[in-house]
């Protein structure tokens, strides 16, 4: 269980729509939990002024010094509001969001954030300062000392999680092997029974057809079924593997499994987008923090019109909320 009733909330990309769902979510009083936010008190001003939200905004020192009536912000100080371009590629934004997700995976880690949420980065913009960057889960993965971390993606109908995830298709399919898989099911079990009763989960093949018996390729008979009978053995609610292109029919529309476990980052990623894009939430698995995020980009080509929803954020927020209690 939470000792601690703050969260922490990054800004994501300052040239994208993170700070402006943020500040919209703010006005529009849709976050019901005490929070924090990391990142620039300039970059905020900026995008409140533009798109005349009038927020107020105020910097603290500690989430430990939050007030009501306002946006708490932990202010890195490291752009201006001169710095700031919405829409554009850009090496100093990527590189602040980097330390924003830094600074407050670091208070996670100390106990003084119940959980943190995270707003869209730019992975080609974060990739100009740091060239080993390949996505939030990685970093904050690296910074908790964590080995084996997933994606979870959340939704109202159907939860998913992957195997692999910002790697190479080729890569991706050298990745699938049993001990990997076993410890993704697990992982996928443990969280997913935390928050559905009676869970059914369900593992996807990787080759067509799920390789009909070796026809089409041999990792569900050597990698995949082994693994999953492997979590049986251990009680956990599995079954599998199915084949990809009936998997997520038979879950949706015949409501036989509440979660996939999928092979690689698109196996998932394309269904649950497709089902709920602005209302999907990402969780990352294998931390020892609570980490939920928005299941969305930084989306350049609308950042500072005030149009991005903030249907994702609000998502995020609860979902870290029904974690950390389960903690």
């Amino acid at each position: 269980m939470r000792t601690n009733s703050v969260y922490g909330v990054t800004i994501g990309d300052p040239s994208g729509v993170g700070p402006e769902i943020l500040l919209k979510a703010e006005a529009l009083g849709e976050i019901q939990q005490t929070y924090v936010a990391y990142g620039d008190v300039a970059v905020l001003r900026f995008y409140n002024e533009r798109l005349g939200l009038g927020v107020s905004i105020r910097a603290v020192s500690s989430p430990a010094d939050v007030q009501a009536g306002c946006l708490n912000v932990i202010d890195h100080g490291l752009l201006t509001s001169s710095d700031v371009r919405p829409g554009q590629l850009d090496r100093m934004a990527g590189a602040a969001a980097r330390e924003y997700v830094v600074t407050a995976t670091k208070a996670a880690l100390a106990g003084k954030i119940a959980a943190m949420v995270t707003l869209p980065m730019n992975k080609e913009a974060t990739q100009l300062s740091d060239p080993g960057f390949t996505g939030h889960t990685e970093l904050i993965g690296a910074l908790c000392g964590a080995q084996d971390v997933t994606i979870m993606l959340v939704s109202d109908q159907l939860i998913v999680t992957h195997v692999s995830t910002h790697m190479s298709l080729r890569n991706a399919i050298a990745a699938a092997k049993k001990e990997r898989i076993s410890k993704i099911i697990q992982l996928t079990s443990d969280a997913v029974c935390r928050l559905i009763p009676n869970a059914r989960i369900a593992v996807a093949g990787l080759n067509p057809h799920a390789g009909e018996h070796g026809l089409f390729g041999d990792e569900e008979m050597n990698e995949i079924e082994p693994a999953v009978a492997w979590a049986r053995q251990q009680g956990m609610p599995v079954e599998g593997p199915f084949p990809p292109d009936t998997l997520f029919y038979m879950a949706v529309r015949r409501k036989r499994f509440d979660a996939i476990v999928c092979m690689y980052h698109d196996q998932g990623h394309v269904p649950l987008k497709l089902l709920d894009f602005e209302g999907g939430v990402n969780v990352a698995l294998g931390l020892p923090i609570v980490r939920t995020s928005v299941d969305h980009g930084t989306a350049f080509d609308i950042a500072g019109t005030g149009v991005a929803s903030t249907a994702s954020l609000i998502r995020a927020m609860k979902l870290a909320v029904r974690l950390a209690d389960n903690v």
